[in-house]
């Protein structure tokens, strides 16, 4: 599903209007009418209140009030503004209800006396706040969100930005939001979508054109798009059909990493994996490996890749292997730098880089413009800071609060983060987190929907880099490996949870589930 913005939900409002012929006035009573059937559906007959900005969100507060008050409910609209500064459509409402008895009282306050035992529908701002929220609303938006009611937001929760989801100086927590059309990027994204509470995207008549316009350029990535993805697995096939992944990983005290990503990459339907790993720690590979296959390659004798490897490597993928993957474990050594800027300008076959191959690229990013084939790059949010840093960031000095700056900046607004690298680099983006963005150079960036706190651990990231390049290997192009990848990781990440909880959860449970995630994409395809 496309997801928007204020400004082009707001281009959709005016073509419906001016080159369909849909009145405002018309998409207000569908708008309004909508939430009052939701809230029929969701509560039994009780006391609402309804409180009402000046705005259109105001105007669809009042039509709710008053198609429920035809219903037999007890209800009451608290009108915050005054008469004479309401917009046409909210007054033309407010005139409306007025003639058919529906209680509206102008106010700039709210008491216990008002709300008890009552549902309240915030109906205050909607999507077109721009500016923090200040007194007196700030302050009857902080005594709703202490009181013990169910809140009903028409929209999006009042004070909650459409376009990148932060709190405007207040904003209201929401047991519900019933939004009209499309959702907006605020209900996604944190902390935008805990304050949405359970979204419902009700339709109420944009022509379904302008609703799947190729110009909006974000979506949510849903089961049935993760589901056409899947790879076909012929009858008449073998292990080459579903190629060959090399993947560069694992360094002293760190060999986990490469066996988890390894591990996920068969899982996940690779025809063959082979581990390249540093050859004094062979023994420590082939004591715990089975159908994985393991390359050496030089190293500095501790265990670490030396850039000597690149020729090793360079031949096992013209020769063998169909995608490389690197990073998993490897190691931050700086001297591994020269071995990837090898890599990252000769290598001809799709990448996938992770981990600390993205924090030795940090200072380097110029370099992928250089490189000859498709690249996806999977950093969370302290290693994209790295990569937007002016170098590798270390955790010390002042060095510390520009990191931590960058990180707080990436997480305020992650779609566009995610869209902006994409787009000057060349490169397809999963930008781990919560949620996980999935971009491409073209601009496009996609929402994914699946996953959970309890996959916030280490091994995480290392399995879902051996989910991509499987993918990758079996065909698919960068951003649907990334796509599906991304949904089928959280998808296994929330079969675990449900069975061993988000406490207990470990990335080895998540490999477990994959095989039950595919069952469940294939049952929906």
């Amino acid at each position: 599903m496309k997801v928007v913005t204020a400004e082009e939900m707001r281009g959709i409002d005016k073509k419906t209007i001016k080159k369909y012929g849909i009145p405002g006035s018309t998409l207000m009573e569908r708008a309004g009418l909508a939430v009052a059937v939701k809230i029929r559906e969701l509560f039994d007959k009780k006391k609402v209140i309804v409180l009402a900005g000046g705005g259109n969100n105001g105007g669809d507060g009042i039509v709710i009030a008053r198609n429920l008050y035809n219903w037999g409910w007890n209800v009451k609209v608290i009108l915050m503004a005054k008469e004479d500064r309401l917009g046409a459509d909210c007054l033309a409402q407010y005139r409306t209800a007025k003639k058919l008895g529906v209680p509206v009282e102008f106010r700039t306050a709210v008491t216990d006396k008002d709300i008890h035992g009552a549902i309240v529908v915030d109906a205050l701002l909607g999507t077109g706040m721009n500016k923090p929220v200040t007194p007196p609303l700030s302050g009857v938006i902080a005594f709703l969100n202490r009181s013990d009611v169910w809140v009903v937001s028409v929209d999006i929760p009042s004070g909650i930005s459409s376009d990148d989801g932060q709190i405007k100086g207040e904003a209201v927590s929401a047991d519900y939001t019933v939004t009209f059309g499309l959702p907006k990027i605020g209900h996604l994204l944190y902390p935008g979508a805990e304050h949405t509470g359970h979204l419902f995207v009700e339709d109420i008549g944009f022509p379904q054109e302008l609703l799947h316009s190729e110009s909006l350029k974000t979506q949510t990535i849903e089961q049935t798009d993760a589901a056409f993805l899947l790879p076909e697995r012929p009858v008449y096939s073998h292990k080459g059909d579903y190629g060959h992944v090399l993947l560069i990983a694992g360094s002293i005290g760190r060999t986990g990493a490469a066996l988890m990503a390894a591990k996920a990459c068969l899982r996940s339907g690779a025809g063959v994996v082979t581990i390249g790993v540093p050859e004094t720690l062979v023994n420590v590979f082939q004591g715990r490996v089975t159908e994985e296959m393991v390359l050496p390659l030089p190293d500095n004798g501790h265990g670490i890749l030396s850039k000597e490897a690149s020729s090793g490597i360079m031949e096992f993928l013209s020769k063998k292997a169909d995608v490389l993957a690197i990073g998993p474990g490897m190691s931050s050594d700086p001297n591994i730098t020269k071995l990837l800027m090898t890599l990252l300008v000769s290598v001809t076959t799709p990448m996938v880089i992770d981990a600390d191959a993205i924090n030795l690229i940090a200072g380097h990013t110029k370099a992928l413009l250089k490189v000859k084939a498709p690249v996806i790059v999977t950093p969370h949010t302290g290693e994209m800071a790295r990569l937007l840093g002016k170098g590798y960031i270390k955790d010390t000095g002042s060095a510390e609060i520009e990191w931590n700056e960058m990180k707080r900046k990436i997480e305020r607004d992650r779609v566009n983060t995610a869209v902006s690298f994409s787009k000057k680099t060349g490169t397809y983006l999963i930008l781990k987190g919560v949620p996980t963005i999935v971009s491409e150079p073209e601009g496009r960036a996609f929402i994914n929907t699946t996953g959970n706190p309890g996959m916030a651990i280490a091994g995480a990231g290392d399995v879902l880099t051996g989910i991509v390049a499987a993918f990758l290997a079996q065909g698919l192009n960068p951003l649907d490996a990334s796509i599906l990848s991304v949904y089928l990781h959280g998808l296994a990440g929330d079969v675990a949870a449900s069975e061993k909880g988000m406490h207990s959860l470990i990335a080895t449970d998540i490999i477990e589930k994959i095989p039950e995630a595919f069952m469940r994409l294939k049952k929906s395809a």
